[in-house]
């Protein structure tokens, strides 16, 4: 009895401890990085909103304090978690855009690493151009989208990647960021164009000589670009609340008819 018990007692704890950890990998949660990284980009500006994906920010929470970054696990994206992600790049060996406490596809990957899973990853994709200017892929395709809802062509004058400057100060530093030339548009055609980008996951304005000295032209940042400049990412926050993205954070001048609901690319995709 004793033989016959010992060879099946080793093989139940192997079978239970097998059943347990399959059980616990089943559990370990999903986290949906379209949705935290909108919310990185949103909530340090505006404070906790009614955005989706709570659980899976504070899922990144408790990972980053698990890695020995100091943040709360309540949910918000607030500028102590945005602080406690840089962290985490650049502990990975990140710098400038690709420490901006934004998560990026293999950062959030490594910190999901037994902890949870990562879907609906947003990847930008590497450089190009669209309309000679310097824009990651996925800005172009959103471009490209917006285009085709449109009868003419949107010819973009200042892309993306393109450093700080006294006009521009920084939101043109990362990536999704462009300004588009309108001079050759009527003022239906100009509103028609923002509201073509907005639907397809830009916060997109028209600019007016009336706002500063600058030509008409539409500013627009990519929603959910995670090489987003800060400032850029603030300006998201801005058009999230309704607002002009400009230092006055002025209510948003753009007609009703030329309005679209908050998205951005992924979630445009998704339908």
């Amino acid at each position: 009895m004793f033989p016959f018990r010992a060879a099946v007692l080793p093989f139940a704890l192997v079978v239970g401890a097998g059943g347990l950890g399959a059980a616990r990998a089943e559990a370990a949660p999903a986290v949906n990085m379209d949705e935290v990284v909108v919310q990185s980009q949103v909530e340090p500006v505006t404070g906790q909103t009614k955005l989706p994906g709570d659980a899976g920010v504070e899922a990144v929470q408790r990972a980053l304090s698990a890695e020995g970054h100091q943040t709360g696990a309540d949910g918000w994206y607030g500028t102590e978690t945005v602080a406690a992600y840089s962290e985490w790049q650049q502990d990975l060996g990140h710098s400038g855009i690709g420490a901006n406490g934004i998560p990026g596809p293999s950062s959030l990957t490594e910190l999901g690493d037994g902890r949870f899973s990562v879907e609906r990853k947003i990847d930008v994709g590497g450089r190009t151009s669209y309309s000679g200017q310097p824009v990651n892929q996925r800005t172009a395709d959103m471009l490209a989208e917006a285009d085709g809802k449109l009868g003419w062509k949107i010819t973009v004058s200042q892309g993306s990647y393109q450093g700080c400057s006294d006009a521009s100060s920084c939101t043109h530093a990362g990536g999704g960021a462009i300004d588009i030339a309108v001079s050759e548009l009527s003022a239906e055609q100009r509103w028609k164009t923002v509201k073509a980008l907005r639907e397809v996951g830009f916060a997109a304005w028209l600019r007016t000589p009336e706002q500063a000295d600058w030509p008409y032209h539409i500013h627009a940042i990519a929603i959910g670009d995670t090489d987003t400049h800060r400032e850029a990412a603030d300006q998201i926050a801005d058009y999230h609340a309704g607002k002009n993205g400009l230092a006055s954070h002025a209510p948003d001048n753009t007609p009703e008819t030329y309005r679209a609901p908050f998205t951005w690319w992924e979630a445009h995709e998704r339908g």
